[in-house]
């Protein structure tokens, strides 16, 4: 089995690649639906959260409401520390469940697991190969802005708090610019999925 990593900054494309390859026949797992998983109300990491950071941060239906969290804990690197300290491990547990599964089917399987903070954190170093996604820093603004309810002033102070993509590019095995038309962005996924595909027989 062959475990990849996809990485790349806030709202680079990391999502529409990873599903570009799962369409090809890789197995996909995003870090942030399994975040999300983790914080529902009966997820691992959900009571020792609230414990934390108070009921503020949930909504009128006791979910944690995720924008409230962001903007206790990304203006204060100590607290988002604390954050990643509750959330990472059942995450990454999680995943590991996931991971074993599916050696356990398909032997010869292609897991992609998309993160964003993978170099970050050293993660990136458990993968076989290192998939980074880049595109331009404007159109990581445009996207994020796009996709939530996010201000400009907002999404750049959560790119301060990840390594500059030019960073991450230096220990990619494999670098797809999304940048481009979404037609140029699978030509290069295909590519990619082909040089992995050799590697996993």
């Amino acid at each position: 089995m062959l475990r990849v990593g996809l990485t790349g900054g806030l709202a680079s494309g990391k999502t529409f690649v990873g599903h570009a390859l799962a369409e090809l026949g890789c197995h996909f797992i995003e870090a942030d639906d399994l975040g999300h998983q983790v914080l529902l109300p009966d997820g691992e990491a959900y009571g020792a959260v609230v414990r934390e950071f108070g009921p503020g941060i949930l909504n009128s239906d006791k979910f944690v409401d995720r924008r409230k969290l962001g903007a206790l804990v990304f203006e204060q690197p100590a607290l988002l520390e604390k954050l990643n300290r509750l959330v990472h491990p059942p995450v990454g547990a999680r995943q590991a469940r996931m991971i074993a599964e599916i050696a356990a089917r398909d032997p010869h399987a292609i897991v992609v697991v998309a993160a964003a903070i993978l170099v970050e954190t050293g993660s990136y170093k458990r993968f076989d190969r290192l998939i980074v996604v880049t595109c331009t820093l404007e159109q990581q603004i445009e996207r994020a802005m796009k996709r939530g309810p996010y201000t400009r002033e907002e999404v750049l102070a959560r790119l301060s708090r990840q390594l500059p993509l030019e960073e991450k590019v230096r220990l990619a095995d494999y670098v797809i610019d999304t940048s481009g038309a979404k037609e140029n962005t699978l030509a290069q996924v295909s590519t990619v999925f082909q040089s992995l595909r050799s590697l996993s027989v």
